[in-house]
């Protein structure tokens, strides 16, 4: 798949009535764990990336390893690769554009790109100078941290939230994503009132993909979760081993994961 016909079948998995269903991934295997799974696209977690290379979360990464890491799960799968992009790992929007450059080169046809703390004005910034240099070829996934940052007082979450993303929208993004919501009819509110495809990240108390479709809602991201989830299974596993000396939980972790090399290896 070439990288225009790629964008374009990312763009196509956004379309109403359809909710595009993301476990994010951190390396190649991940990546090719969740192809395997059934994924319709692979999208990056910047914090078990982040994570698996020794550094926290929050564009302590360096540049140039996330870059590599990046270049690699974009090879080992078939599937349009989006790219949790943080803040963009600059507040200026010309070097925004320069790093969203490479990651389009290395193959990616979405990103995220994040508010938190950041003004309104600074991240709209930053969505239209990146729309402007590249169009339909990435799809910029806005998020705001209205619910996950507590930016406002939580019965002017949903207020907030749809605002900024008429102005995210207004700026060219291309959807919305609005981590840590988590009461479906505040979902459902939202939904109705942005003209772009919501996005939600799985949280406990968050209503199944089912519901969520029913809700408005046309992506869902899994974030950490599964970077979590295999690493909490590695530290059960070696739990079990340093404390009890037995594999037991080691083993019923593999359970059903046969050897990755079938996955791993290229023709």
């Amino acid at each position: 798949m070439t990288k225009p016909d790629s964008a374009a079948a990312f763009h196509a998995l956004h379309q109403p009535g359809n909710i595009l269903v993301l476990a994010n991934c951190w390396d190649a295997a991940s990546a090719r764990l969740a192809e395997e799974s059934g994924a319709k696209a692979i999208a990056t977690s910047s914090a078990s990336l982040a994570w698996c290379h020794g550094f926290a979360d929050g564009q302590a990464l360096p540049k140039d390893v996330f870059l590599a890491a990046v270049r690699e799960i974009i090879a080992a799968v078939r599937i349009p690769v989006t790219v949790d992009n943080e803040a963009g790992f600059s507040d200026d929007p010309d070097e925004v554009v320069k790093f969203v450059g490479a990651l389009g080169d290395a193959g990616a046809v979405g990103i995220n790109l994040e508010d938190g703390k950041r003004t309104v004005a600074l991240h709209a910034s930053k969505i239209a100078a990146v729309k402007k240099a590249f169009g339909k070829d990435i799809f910029i996934n806005a998020r705001t941290d209205v619910y996950l940052q507590k930016l406002v007082a939580a019965d002017k979450a949903v207020g907030e939230s749809v605002a900024r993303a008429k102005t995210y929208a207004d700026a060219g993004a291309d959807g919305i994503f609005v981590p840590a919501v988590i009461a479906l009819d505040e979902i459902a509110q939202i939904a109705k009132a942005v003209s772009l495809p919501l996005n939600v990240l799985a949280l406990k108390g968050v209503a199944p993909v089912a519901a969520l479709k029913d809700a408005g809602v046309r992506r869902l991201s899994t974030g950490a979760g599964p970077g979590r989830a295999a690493y909490g299974a590695a530290f059960r596993a070696m739990t079990q081993l340093y404390s009890e000396g037995r594999y037991d939980a080691m083993f019923a972790e593999m359970e059903g994961l046969g050897n990755l090399n079938a996955l791993l290896t290229r023709s």
